[in-house]
């Protein structure tokens, strides 16, 4: 845990049942309530954590530690923090599925240290990251949406940790199928972001294309179209050619392109780009490898079955090559494969 400070640097490399014996000489000699004490059990409940006890375990043990900071050391010692922390260790352990570890952790931290503590904000956060990774789209967005809301009120809605919250939030309600929600977040963000710092900043440029995606998502290719010409000038005038976010943006335009029914446009935008991918990516990058694909299905659409054939030929050497068989994207690239030679007359 790497923000867990350990003044014992020799004793924290040692093993569970050496901290164990070392805690044991603290109690004996120290007693149950000095800060040294106290650290010990904190620096061993992480030590068990890392080898994974159970967490409901860990959560009772945790509790008890907590409310013996509280009385002996009070709310504000490091201490306090940081026993809310291990929550980083504890998402990970095999916990019992009935327990929601984060959301107990959480209450403990909001019990003992306020609601507004750095360290509260530290654990809400980690329950963000605990529910995006089981997949619980919806409790993301709404665990973003409380410490939106939260932060706002705190540091105001200017704060970069509200804007950068605001942003993470936005997006999340594109993945939860609420695009007009995700534009309406956008749209007051981005009218924050001129006022506050200007139109030539990355996040400003990040929240356009976002917008930009949304309204071909809500089904306007051409106004998406124009939203990315005006980020990609944008782009390459304060970034440059070559940086990640314009060569993104371009992608994305090319896409558009097609998108809005212009498949030759699409197609000759793809051929312009994929050079410079080759050029400043390299030839196994993603992004290259993922273009390389969106060029031979624009050039299917645009009429040239065999020459989709032919590009979906060569990718899927590569991804082979670079993946393997049993990748997706390969599985993907070997499917289009046969879908456009039986186009094109081929099989």
């Amino acid at each position: 845990m790497s923000w867990l400070p350990r003044p014992d640097v020799a004793a924290t490399r040692l093993p569970r049942a050496e901290f164990t014996s070392v805690l044991a000489e603290r109690l004996r000699v120290l007693g149950p309530d000095h800060p040294d004490t106290l650290h010990t059990r904190l620096l061993l409940i992480d030590v068990s954590a890392d080898v994974g006890p159970g967490a409901p375990t860990a959560i009772a043990e945790l509790e008890a530690l907590l409310g013996d900071i509280l009385r002996v050391l009070g709310p504000d010692h490091p201490d306090a923090w940081n026993a809310c922390a291990i929550i980083a260790l504890l998402r990970d352990t095999d916990a019992d599925p009935r327990v929601s570890v984060p959301d107990e952790l959480l209450a403990a931290c909001l019990r003992v240290l306020g609601p507004d503590h750095p360290s509260v904000w530290q654990a809400r956060a980690r329950v963000v990251v605990a529910r995006k990774e089981a997949g619980d789209i919806a409790g993301t967005v709404t665990a973003l949406d409380g410490l939106a809301t939260d932060l706002t009120r705190l540091h105001g809605p200017d704060h970069l940790e509200t804007l950068r919250v605001r942003t993470v939030l936005a997006l999340w309600r594109i993945n939860a199928g609420d695009p007009a929600g995700a534009a309406a977040d956008y749209a007051k963000l981005l009218a924050d972001l001129l006022r506050i710092h200007g139109p030539d900043r990355r996040d400003v440029f990040a929240v356009r294309a976002n917008i930009a995606g949304l309204r071909g998502i809500a089904g306007d290719a051409p106004s998406a179209v124009v939203g990315y010409e005006e980020s990609l000038a944008d782009q390459v005038r304060v970034l440059g050619p070559d940086h990640p976010d314009t060569l993104t943006t371009r992608h994305n335009l090319a896409g558009g392109r097609g998108e809005a029914g212009d498949a030759v446009g699409a197609v000759a935008a793809f051929e312009e780009l994929l050079p410079e991918l080759l050029r400043v990516l390299g030839p196994a990058h993603p992004h290259t490898l993922t273009a390389r694909g969106h060029l031979a299905a624009w050039r299917g659409a645009a009429g040239d079955a065999v020459g989709a054939a032919a590009a979906y030929e060569e990718l899927l050497a590569d991804y082979l090559r670079v993946l393997g068989p049993d990748h997706p994207h390969t599985l993907t690239a070997r499917g289009n494969l046969a879908h456009w030679r039986e186009r094109a007359g081929l099989v």
